[in-house]
C-alpha cells in the first residue's frame, strides 16, 4: 500500500517563485514514490498547483473539501478522490485519518492552524508521524523563532525540534518520502 502525503498550503498563489518552483518539486517526489497526496481539494493556488503537478507526474490525488468551500469554481475535479465533509473540522479529521507523514509548505493563518494541530496530535501521541516544515527561501523563519521563545518560556510540554523536520529545500526532503 502506497503512503499518502497530506500537504498543507495555501489557496492562493506565492509571490516567490522559488516557492512555487518547490511546490511543483515536491508534487514531482509525491508521484515519483508512487505515493498519494492528500489536500484541501482545490483548483487555486498552490493547492492546485501541487495537485496537478501530482497528476501530471501520474500521481493520485485526494481532496478534502467541506461544503462551505464547496464552489465549482474553485474544486479540482480533475483528482482521484474528492470527499466532501461537513465543516472544516471534519476536514482536518479526514486529512489526518488518510494520511501517514504530513508537510506544511508556506501558506496563512489555514495552513499554520492545520500544521499547529498535527505538532500538538503527535506530542499527544494522537498521531504518531513525521511532520515535515518547509521552510522555503527563510519563509518559517518567524515561526520558528517563535517556536524557540516559547520552549526558552517554558511553554511546550515537548522538544519541538524533536517534533517536526525543517527543510530549506526539497533537496533534503527526499530521502524522507521513500
Amino acid at each position: 500500500m502506497s503512503k499518502k502525503i497530506c500537504v498543507f498550503c495555501a489557496s492562493s498563489n506565492s509571490k516567490d517563485n522559488i516557492i512555487i518552483e518547490e511546490t511543483k518539486n515536491i508534487g514531482k517526489i509525491i508521484a515519483s514514490n508512487n505515493m498519494s497526496l492528500v489536500y484541501g481539494g482545490a483548483k487555486i493556488g498552490l493547492m492546485g498547483l501541487i495537485a496537478n503537478e501530482v497528476l501530471k507526474n501520474n500521481g493520485k490525488v485526494i481532496g478534502v473539501i467541506p461544503k462551505v468551500l464547496y464552489k465549482k469554481e474553485i474544486i479540482n475535479t480533475k483528482i482521484t478522490k474528492l470527499y466532501t465533509v461537513k465543516n472544516m473540522h471534519e476536514r482536518k479529521q479526514k486529512m489526518y485519518d488518510l494520511s501517514d507523514i504530513f508537510i506544511a509548505l508556506p501558506g496563512g493563518i489555514g495552513t499554520l492552524e492545520e500544521l499547529s494541530e498535527i505538532i500538538t496530535w503527535k506530542s499527544l501521541n494522537i498521531k504518531k508521524t513525521s511532520i515535515h516544515l518547509m521552510n522555503i527561501n527563510g519563509f518559517y523563519n518567524p515561526l520558528i523563532s517563535q517556536f524557540k521563545k516559547m520552549n526558552d518560556n517554558d511553554f511546550l510540554y515537548f522538544n519541538i525540534f524533536k517534533e517536526i523536520i525543517i527543510h530549506n529545500g526539497t533537496n533534503t526532503l527526499k530521502k524522507y518520502l521513500k
